[in-house]
């Protein structure tokens, strides 16, 4: 049996699924800051 280890790395995110990371953090921030003012949050795009 050989010594040496292997570590399994998570495949680095798609440029895809890091545009939809961006796009909910700009809705949760959107949504936040209208909780904020007394106002109902708009969901969706």
């Amino acid at each position: 049996m050989s010594k040496t280890a292997s570590v399994a790395l998570a495949p680095s995110a798609s440029l895809f699924a890091r545009f939809m990371s961006a796009v909910d953090r700009f809705l949760m921030a959107s949504a936040e800051v209208s909780n904020r003012n007394g106002d109902l949050p708009r969901f969706g795009l």
